[in-house]
C-alpha cells in the first residue's frame, strides 16, 4: 500500500543550504518536511577543520557543524524523514516526491538543497587521506598549507584558479594536468606561468597519495608521465582535486531550466526557478562560491521567497519563463 505524507515545504538535501531553509521555514510555521539520504549534511561532512563559518573563534569540525545544523532544524519544528528520492513530478500540484521506501512526498513548495559533488581520482590513497591533506576546496583548506608545497590536479579555469590561490599560503605550487596545455582562458594561463611560486606538470597523472597515518597526513603523491610511463616521486604536504563538480540534479532534468552543465538556473539574486513554487538553494545552483555560508544564506533566501509565494501566490511576472 503506498503510503502518502503532505506538507507545505518540503525541502530536499541536508547540507547548509537544507538546514537552514529548514531552520526559517519552521520558524514561519510552515512545518516543513526535509528528506536527506544515505549522506546527511553534504560536502561539510567530510571536512575537517572549519576555521572560515562565522560565530567560532575556535577551529570547530565539519560534521560537527552539520550536527548542530540538524539539532536546530529539529529543536524549532522541522521533520526529518531518511529516504531516497527516486521520482519527482513538478508538473502538477502538489508537487510529488517518491522515496524508495514507497512514501509519496506531497508539498505546495519545494526546495531543492541536494548539492553537488567534487569529481575525484577515485583512488583508494586520495579517499583515505580526504580532509587530512587531500581536499576539493583550496577557498576552505588553503589556509591550512602556510609556508609548505602542494599540488593542484586539473587543466581547467577551476584548476588555475585553485592553484594562484594557493600562492597566498603555500610556498610551493605545482599544478599537475594530463596533457601538454591547458584549457583554462589564455588570460587566466598568462598570470599562472607569472607566478613564480607555481610550476607546471604536463603530460601527467596522480597513480597514488603517500601518507602517515598516526597522524594521518600527506607527505608525497606518485605521479605517472603518460608519454613515458616513467613514476615520480614528489613531495608535497597537500594535494587539491580541481577537476569539476557535478551538481545532484538528475531528478529535475526536463523539469526544471539548468544551463549546459547541470546547474539550475534561477531567478538573479534569487532562488526562483522557472516553475513557481519550486526554488534551488546552494551548491545546487551555485558553481561560483560553493561555501558552507552562502549556501546557508541561500537556504534562508529560499525559505523566505517560498513562505511568501505560499502566503501571496505571487504574480507570474517574478518567475522565470519556461
Amino acid at each position: 500500500m503506498t503510503m502518502s505524507k503532505h506538507s507545505k515545504v518540503l525541502i530536499l538535501g541536508s547540507g547548509p543550504a537544507g538546514y537552514t531553509a529548514a531552520i526559517y521555514a519552521a520558524r514561519a510555521m510552515l512545518k516543513p518536511i526535509l528528506v536527506f539520504g544515505s549522506e546527511p549534511g553534504g560536502q561539510l561532512t567530510t571536512t575537517t577543520d572549519v576555521e572560515n563559518f562565522p560565530g567560532y573563534s575556535k577551529v570547530i569540525q565539519g560534521p560537527w557543524l552539520m550536527d548542530e545544523m540538524k539539532g536546530q532544524a529539529k529543536a524549532v519544528g522541522t521533520e526529518m524523514i531518511q529516504d531516497h528520492i527516486k521520482k519527482v513530478d513538478l508538473s502538477k500540484k502538489p508537487f510529488e516526491a517518491i522515496g524508495d521506501s514507497g512514501e509519496v512526498y506531497t508539498a505546495d513548495s519545494f526546495i531543492i538543497s541536494t548539492g553537488a559533488q567534487a569529481r575525484w581520482l577515485n583512488l583508494k590513497s586520495e579517499q583515505e587521506f580526504r580532509g587530512f591533506g587531500v581536499s576539493a576546496c583550496a577557498t576552505c583548506d588553503g589556509f591550512f598549507f602556510k609556508e609548505k608545497e602542494v599540488a593542484v590536479v586539473g587543466g581547467g579555469n577551476a584548476a588555475v584558479e585553485e592553484a594562484m590561490f594557493l600562492t597566498k599560503f603555500a610556498s610551493k605550487v605545482k599544478l599537475i594536468h594530463r596533457r601538454n596545455e591547458l584549457r583554462a582562458e589564455k588570460m587566466l594561463q598568462a598570470k599562472l606561468k607569472a607566478n613564480k611560486k607555481i610550476e607546471i606538470v604536463w603530460d601527467s597523472v596522480v597513480e597514488d597519495v603517500v601518507g602517515e597515518k598516526d597522524p594521518k597526513s600527506v607527505k608525497a603523491i606518485k605521479i605517472k608521465n603518460i608519454k613515458t610511463n616513467k613514476v615520480t616521486e614528489l613531495k608535497v604536504d597537500g594535494l587539491f582535486i580541481a577537476i569539476g563538480h557535478d551538481p545532484a540534479t538528475s531528478l529535475f532534468k526536463g523539469q526544471l531550466n539548468m544551463d549546459k552543465e547541470g546547474y539550475i538556473v534561477t531567478k538573479p539574486d534569487s532562488t526562483i526557478t522557472n516553475v513557481p513554487g519550486v526554488f534551488a538553494a546552494g551548491d545546487v545552483k551555485d558553481k561560483i562560491f560553493r561555501q558552507a555560508v552562502t549556501a546557508a544564506g541561500m537556504g534562508c533566501m529560499a525559505a523566505l521567497e517560498a513562505e511568501k509565494h505560499l502566503s501571496s501566490k505571487w504574480v507570474e511576472k517574478y518567475y522565470l519563463q519556461a
